[in-house]
């Protein structure tokens, strides 16, 4: 993790990491704790800061 911002964090890892970096970031967000309501995290990625996708 190189950033955290508020309710962000920024990850730098090589292209051919992506996939897998995703699928933990999303499965430990989204299951941190049970709720009712479920929790989302939305991913984004891209080649900096400003194009991320």
């Amino acid at each position: 993790m190189v950033l955290q911002v508020h309710d962000e964090l920024l990850f730098e890892v090589p292209a051919s990491e992506t996939a897998e970096v995703e699928e933990l970031v999303r499965t430990e967000m989204e299951g941190v704790v049970k709720l009712n309501v479920p929790l989302i995290a939305d991913l984004k990625s891209g080649p900096n800061w400003r194009d991320m996708k």
